[in-house]
């Protein structure tokens, strides 16, 4: 009986030192699972930070974007307001033209009423040759080329105030089109900033989110390997001293998050420079009505759409206008059919030939948009197919 007991006690006293020998091991190994988690999660909340940071600054230009052209808006209001004024002021000076042409024509009257002979009217030529000596014959002409040349003068200052009004009236007629045209644009503008605003709130949101919960991750999994830690000491103070220790294995983490640097040269070709030129503000831009016409919207990404052409022309040392008036005009009109990279295309938005942006090929252009800043659009199906008004114009030949 004792010597059952005594085989026992040595089994259990085995098995116990056994467990001791290798919960160490696997609690090292756990560790360094743990620790490399950590590490991971870490890499991974660093990256959406510095992604949170780009948003929020790219939602600061916008914010800007947006004041500068509600100050545009409250321009071109005044504007109108100016223009509709001008306008009435030019129905009154209607109004008075028409009261002197009443007048003249009332003065010609009478001056037909002063030639007229009992039974019937006389002509001028009648006058002149009713004269009964010569005397009277020259006064006669006298008088009535005097008359003829009052009535000339009368009928072609009508003419000249009618021609002037209208003229007037006409071209503030188009001013005032234009600028309710413009108005239009801006309000439509403003609207995809603000959606433009409200979706990088809310992927800042969502990155928020997420770094929190890579936060609650990390503290998750420094608590689990605090506990590991815990009871690898407990066993090292139960365990033999000449108890075997885990060799710790170096792990080696790679950086996910890291963006590969191209050292691909900017190709020296003209049209491949011009179409490259604005890949750098894809995603980090915005639009801003006359912007991309100064260093200080260049360097903040801060085009309109005819501001970025020209811009991104003068990349390739090629000087061109910055408004879709004269751009619509520059280099050789080509067929739709034919065109290629590098070409012009103009689209009729709030007014004919309103927008303009790059062709880079595959039925996309390269542009500054008013709902995404500078990017890639599709001009072969959607809104761009619809308003594409087939101008194509080759500066690069």
């Amino acid at each position: 009986m004792k010597k059952t007991r005594l085989i026992t006690l040595i089994t259990t006293v085995t098995l116990g030192v056994g467990s001791l020998f290798t919960v160490s091991p696997v609690n090292a190994e756990s560790i360094q699972n743990i620790e490399s988690n950590i590490v991971s999660v870490q890499q991974q909340l660093s990256s959406l930070q510095a992604q949170r940071s780009e948003v929020e600054a790219q939602i600061q230009k916008i914010e800007q974007a947006i004041a500068d052209n509600s100050a545009k808006i409250e321009s071109t209001n005044a504007q109108i307001a100016e223009t509709q004024t001008e306008i009435e002021q030019l129905n009154s000076a209607i109004a008075e033209i028409e009261e002197r042409i009443v007048v003249r024509n009332e003065t010609l009257k009478a001056r037909a009423v002063s030639y007229q002979a009992s039974g019937g009217q006389l002509s001028y030529l009648e006058v002149v040759l009713g004269s009964k000596n010569f005397g009277d014959f020259i006064d006669r002409v006298g008088a009535v080329a005097t008359i003829i040349d009052a009535d000339r003068e009368m009928i072609e200052a009508h003419e000249a105030d009618k021609k002037e009004v209208e003229e007037k009236y006409k071209e503030v007629e188009q001013k005032l089109n234009g600028l309710n045209s413009m108005k239009v644009e801006l309000e439509g503008m403003q609207a995809q900033i603000a959606e433009q605003k409200a979706n990088n709130e809310a992927l800042r949101a969502q990155l928020v989110n997420q770094e929190n919960d890579s936060i609650a991750e990390i503290s998750s999994l420094q608590q689990q390997k605090a506990e590991l830690q815990a009871a690898a000491e407990a066993v090292k103070t139960t365990a033999p001293s000449n108890s075997q220790t885990g060799t710790s294995k170096g792990t080696s983490v790679s950086n996910s998050s890291s963006i590969p640097v191209s050292n691909t040269a900017v190709p020296s070709d003209a049209i491949s420079t011009v179409i490259n030129a604005g890949y750098k503000y894809i995603g980090n831009s915005v639009y801003v009505f006359g912007g991309g016409r100064t260093a200080s919207d260049i360097a903040n990404g801060r085009f309109d759409c005819s501001g970025f052409v020209s811009w991104a022309f003068s990349q390739a040392g090629i000087r061109v206008g910055a408004s879709t008036d004269s751009l619509k005009s520059t280099g050789t009109p080509v067929s739709v059919s034919e065109m290629r990279p590098g070409d012009m295309v103009f689209f009729n938005t709030y007014k004919q030939d309103g927008h303009v942006g790059i062709y880079i090929g595959g039925g996309k252009f390269i542009g500054s948009q008013s709902s995404t800043g500078v990017a890639i659009a599709n001009m072969s199906s959607g809104y761009w197919a619809d308003t594409f008004n087939g101008r194509v114009m080759r500066v690069i030949h």
